[in-house]
Protein backbone atom coordinates (compact mmCIF):
# COMPACT_ATOMS: atom_id res chain seq x y z
CA UNK A 1 0.00 0.00 0.00
CA UNK A 2 3.24 2.02 -0.61
CA UNK A 3 1.37 3.66 -3.74
CA UNK A 4 -1.23 5.21 -2.27
CA UNK A 5 -2.42 8.58 -1.55
CA UNK A 6 -5.00 9.70 1.12
CA UNK A 7 -7.87 12.06 0.44
CA UNK A 8 -5.42 14.83 2.05
CA UNK A 9 -2.27 14.45 0.10
CA UNK A 10 -4.98 13.59 -3.37
CA UNK A 11 -6.53 17.45 -2.47
CA UNK A 12 -2.77 18.55 -2.33
CA UNK A 13 -1.07 16.85 -5.31
CA UNK A 14 -3.52 17.90 -7.54
CA UNK A 15 -5.22 21.19 -6.11
CA UNK A 16 -8.38 19.66 -5.72
CA UNK A 17 -11.05 20.41 -2.30
CA UNK A 18 -12.02 17.10 -0.98
CA UNK A 19 -15.50 17.54 -1.62
CA UNK A 20 -14.73 17.39 -5.19
CA UNK A 21 -13.38 14.22 -4.95
CA UNK A 22 -16.33 13.25 -2.70
CA UNK A 23 -18.62 14.53 -5.58
CA UNK A 24 -15.67 12.08 -8.49
CA UNK A 25 -16.56 9.59 -6.41
CA UNK A 26 -20.22 9.72 -6.12
CA UNK A 27 -20.60 10.14 -9.99
CA UNK A 28 -18.49 7.20 -10.38
CA UNK A 29 -15.73 9.11 -11.93
CA UNK A 30 -13.33 7.57 -9.51
CA UNK A 31 -13.09 4.68 -7.36
CA UNK A 32 -10.77 5.02 -3.57
CA UNK A 33 -9.54 1.84 -1.40
CA UNK A 34 -11.71 2.36 1.51
CA UNK A 35 -10.25 1.44 4.69
CA UNK A 36 -12.64 1.79 7.36
CA UNK A 37 -13.52 5.87 6.84
CA UNK A 38 -10.29 6.85 5.22
CA UNK A 39 -10.24 6.47 1.16
CA UNK A 40 -6.65 5.63 -0.11
CA UNK A 41 -6.15 6.30 -3.80
CA UNK A 42 -3.98 4.06 -6.51
CA UNK A 43 -2.46 4.59 -9.03
CA UNK A 44 -5.38 3.97 -11.31
CA UNK A 45 -7.61 6.58 -9.19
CA UNK A 46 -4.95 9.42 -9.53
CA UNK A 47 -4.39 8.34 -13.51
CA UNK A 48 -8.24 8.45 -13.68
CA UNK A 49 -8.45 12.36 -11.52
CA UNK A 50 -5.78 13.32 -13.91
CA UNK A 51 -8.03 12.45 -17.17
CA UNK A 52 -10.76 14.24 -15.49
CA UNK A 53 -9.38 17.95 -14.71
CA UNK A 54 -8.17 17.55 -18.36
CA UNK A 55 -11.20 16.99 -19.79
CA UNK A 56 -12.81 19.63 -17.18
CA UNK A 57 -10.17 22.19 -18.58
CA UNK A 58 -11.21 21.57 -21.85
CA UNK A 59 -14.85 21.85 -21.51
CA UNK A 60 -15.98 18.37 -21.58
CA UNK A 61 -19.41 17.40 -19.65
CA UNK A 62 -18.33 14.89 -16.68
CA UNK A 63 -20.74 12.52 -18.36
CA UNK A 64 -18.15 12.60 -21.41
CA UNK A 65 -15.39 12.11 -19.36
CA UNK A 66 -17.24 9.47 -17.51
CA UNK A 67 -17.95 7.37 -20.83
CA UNK A 68 -15.04 7.91 -22.19
CA UNK A 69 -12.94 6.87 -19.03
CA UNK A 70 -15.41 3.63 -18.92
CA UNK A 71 -14.55 2.94 -23.09
CA UNK A 72 -10.71 2.15 -21.60
CA UNK A 73 -9.58 -1.41 -22.20
CA UNK A 74 -6.79 -2.84 -20.62
CA UNK A 75 -5.74 -5.44 -23.45
CA UNK A 76 -4.79 -1.65 -25.32
CA UNK A 77 -8.01 -2.48 -27.74
CA UNK A 78 -8.97 1.47 -27.13
CA UNK A 79 -10.01 2.44 -31.28
CA UNK A 80 -13.29 3.84 -30.24
CA UNK A 81 -12.14 5.05 -26.79
CA UNK A 82 -9.10 7.01 -29.12
CA UNK A 83 -12.13 7.55 -31.85
CA UNK A 84 -14.86 9.30 -29.54
CA UNK A 85 -12.61 11.69 -28.00
CA UNK A 86 -11.33 12.75 -30.87
CA UNK A 87 -14.94 13.21 -32.19
CA UNK A 88 -15.17 15.25 -29.00
CA UNK A 89 -11.99 17.24 -29.15
CA UNK A 90 -13.03 18.39 -32.76
CA UNK A 91 -16.00 19.30 -31.67
CA UNK A 92 -15.20 21.19 -28.26
CA UNK A 93 -12.19 22.95 -29.89
CA UNK A 94 -14.87 24.55 -32.77
CA UNK A 95 -17.06 25.47 -29.86
CA UNK A 96 -13.89 27.25 -28.15
CA UNK A 97 -13.04 28.92 -31.32
CA UNK A 98 -16.55 30.47 -31.55
CA UNK A 99 -17.00 31.66 -28.37
CA UNK A 100 -13.25 33.36 -28.75
CA UNK A 101 -14.32 35.08 -31.95
CA UNK A 102 -17.50 36.11 -30.35
CA UNK A 103 -15.30 37.23 -27.57
CA UNK A 104 -12.48 39.18 -29.26
CA UNK A 105 -15.58 41.21 -31.28
CA UNK A 106 -16.81 42.07 -27.96
CA UNK A 107 -13.33 43.19 -26.57
CA UNK A 108 -12.64 45.25 -29.66
CA UNK A 109 -16.32 47.06 -29.23
CA UNK A 110 -15.52 48.00 -25.78
CA UNK A 111 -12.06 49.17 -26.73
CA UNK A 112 -14.02 51.53 -28.91
CA UNK A 113 -16.78 52.47 -26.69
CA UNK A 114 -13.83 53.05 -23.56
CA UNK A 115 -12.43 55.46 -26.16
CA UNK A 116 -14.60 57.30 -27.12
CA UNK A 117 -15.90 57.48 -23.37
CA UNK A 118 -12.21 58.96 -22.75
CA UNK A 119 -12.72 61.81 -25.90
CA UNK A 120 -15.91 62.67 -24.25
CA UNK A 121 -14.74 63.55 -20.74
CA UNK A 122 -11.57 64.61 -22.46
CA UNK A 123 -14.12 66.82 -24.16
CA UNK A 124 -16.15 67.99 -20.97
CA UNK A 125 -12.95 69.01 -18.88
CA UNK A 126 -11.28 71.06 -21.49
CA UNK A 127 -14.75 72.85 -21.55
CA UNK A 128 -14.63 73.21 -18.09
CA UNK A 129 -10.91 74.78 -18.18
Amino acid sequence: MDDVLTIGEMCETYEVTARTLRFYEQKELIWPIRRGARRLYDRKARARLQLILRGKRFGFSLEDIRQLLNMYERDGSNQAQLERTYELAVDRLAQMEAQRAELDLAIAELKQEIAEGAAMIAAFKAAAE
